[in-house]
Parts: C-alpha cells; sequence; structure tokens
C-alpha cells in the first residue's frame, strides 16, 4: 500500500500530464514487484528432504585426530543435514568438550544435532524407562550448561523387539509401552526446545490401523529401518537394486499410512545401511528422494552410519 502510494505520487510530480507513461511505469513495477514475490514464495515452499547420518562410538570417532573435523568435511561432501551422534551415561562426561567442538562444527554449516539415545527395554514402565528419561534430562542439562552449542533434538533407538519375548511376525505386544515411552520423551524434550525422533523397524508398519495409529501419533517424526534388501555380490546391477528400493520406500509408505486420515501423524524418513549397497550407497539415497519426494508423508532419507564408512575407508 505505501509502496503504491509513493509510487504514484512520484509519478504525479514529475509527469503531470503523462497518464499512459504513468500507467506503463506503474504496470512494470507492480510485474516486477510480484514476480520476485512469488519467486521468493517459490523457494521458500517445499521445506528442504531431511539427509541423516548416524554416528556410533562418538568418543572413539571424535577422539581420533581430527575426528570432529573429519566427520563435519565427510557431511559437507555427502550433503548431510542431520547427524544422530550416540551419547551413553558414561561417556557424557568424559566427551563433553569434544561434543562441543563437533556441534560448534556442524551448526557452522547449518547442520543440526541430535543426542542418539538407545534401550531395548524403555518400553517397559518403572526403573527402565526412568532410565532413558534421566539420560534425556541429561541432554536438557547440557543445552542448558551450552546454549550456544547445543543438541537440536533426540534420536531414539529403543528396540524391545531385541527382546526374546517380543521376536516373531506379528508380535507387538510392546508397541504401548513403545509408545508411552515416546510420548515421555517428548514432555521433557519439547517443552526444553529440542525434537523426538524415533528409529521404527519394517515390523511396525505391520499392525492393524489402531497400532500403527498409536505409534505415529506418540512421536513427530520416525525413521524407517529399511534393511537387507540387497547385498553386495548378489549378481544385480545397480539399476536393479535401485528399483527395489524404490518399490519397497513406497509400499513402505502405503503401509503406514493406510486407511489412517489423522492429522499430525509422524512423517517419515527411510534408512539404507552401507553393508547392503557398499560403494552404491549414495545412488540408492538419491533413490529415495527421486521415488518418494511428493509424497506428504516422506521426509528424506538416513544413512547407517559413519562408522560404517570409516571401516570400509583404505
Amino acid at each position: 500500500m505505501h509502496v503504491w502510494y509513493l509510487s504514484t505520487m512520484w509519478f504525479r510530480e514529475h509527469f503531470p500530464g503523462g497518464r499512459r507513461l504513468r500507467g506503463a511505469c506503474v504496470w512494470i513495477f507492480c510485474s516486477v514487484f510480484l514476480g520476485a514475490f512469488s519467486l521468493t514464495a517459490f523457494a521458500g515452499g517445499a521445506p528442504s528432504l531431511v539427509h541423516g547420518l548416524w554416528v556410533w562410538k562418538s568418543p572413539t570417532v571424535l577422539g581420533a585426530p581430527r575426528g570432529a573435523e573429519a566427520l563435519w568435511d565427510f557431511c559437507k561432501s555427502e550433503g548431510i543435514t542431520e547427524v544422530y551422534v550416540s551419547v551413553s551415561e558414561r561417556s557424557r562426561a568424559s566427551e563433553e568438550s569434544e561434543l562441543i567442538h563437533l556441534i560448534a562444527l556442524l551448526h557452522r554449516s547449518n547442520i543440526r544435532v541430535e543426542a542418539l539415545l538407545s534401550s531395548v527395554d524403555a518400553d517397559e514402565p518403572g526403573k527402565p524407562r526412568e532410565t532413558l528419561l534421566r539420560h534425556v534430562q541429561e541432554i536438557v542439562q547440557f543445552n542448558q550448561k551450552h546454549p550456544t552449542d547445543r543438541f537440536d533434538g533426540i534420536h531414539l533407538d529403543v528396540e524391545p523387539q531385541q527382546r526374546p519375548e517380543n521376536k516373531g511376525a506379528g508380535n507387538l505386544r510392546f508397541l504401548p509401552g513403545l509408545a508411552d515411552a515416546f510420548r515421555a520423551v517428548r514432555g521433557v524434550a519439547e517443552p526444553a526446545g529440542m525434537t523426538v525422533n524415533a528409529d521404527i523397524q519394517n515390523k511396525l508398519l505391520k499392525g492393524d490401523p489402531g497400532e500403527r495409529r498409536m505409534l505415529l501419533s506418540a512421536v513427530p517424526r520416525v525413521t524407517l529401518m529399511m534393511y537387507e534388501l540387497s547385498r553386495p555380490g548378489d549378481g544385480e546391477s545397480g539399476e536393479q537394486k535401485a528399483e527395489k528400493v524404490e518399490k519397497a520406500s513406497q509400499k513402505s509408505l502405503d503401509l503406514a499410512y493406510d486407511g489412517l486420515g489423522d492429522r499430525n501423524l509422524a512423517r517419515m524418513v527411510i534408512a539404507l545401511r552401507t553393508p547392503d549397497y557398499g560403494k552404491l550407497l549414495p545412488q540408492m539415497l538419491k533413490k529415495l528422494d527421486d521415488s518418494n519426494r511428493a509424497n506428504p508423508h516422506y521426509m528424506g532419507w538416513a544413512r547407517h552410519s559413519y562408522n560404517d564408512y570409516l571401516k570400509a575407508a583404505p
């Protein structure tokens, strides 16, 4: 409104009789302004896809000569946008300075950092869940102590399916407790300004609509471990492996949200791992984005893991 008024007054002052000229110039101005606005809106429209990376055994990785710098360089070269750094109760205090240094480096490149917390029994109430929540609270305290070099989120690796009583196809007896654990973590992390992201297995996508709704409403983001589709030396070409990735990822997304019209369900990142593809992994990750970017439930990919990359490096 103010720009239009000022532009019109300027033309009246300098070209009192030039209505045609004035109209033409105003038309040009509006076209340029609206065009610039449209481009800006378009550029800021769809959010960027997530490209994540697991880092296990962080004391060993960060304790190596220039360990943090090497990880930072890898993330920049591979297009990584967020890193899941394992943090244990035993190692957190001893590696605090190294974590601060790593977070500062990654944030310099706008790479998010999530504290990777593991458990096999946090689905159970009582001491197991309290242990996980205490660990989350320690991350909150770390952030309060280091507000400029803080963790951006909590990444949960809770795997009750590893216990013998929870094995077997269709055995989801642990799911209600798992969903409760996710909600409990959110209750601590989100008021402290951190996101919550949870790893899930393909087994969880095969529940009925009520079970899947319970899972996907408990946490805002999930990361599906889509493993063991292929292996190096299986005789398949890169194109054949990529086609399997495309079909499996689309099937997984369909399974997860089938029959669920709820709003505010978790969005999904899909993870692949180095042992399944070797040097072809970047090609497979690109295929995930190319095949699923139009799906509103798809949030991007994650690669497992930086440790596997280090192991394979000459």
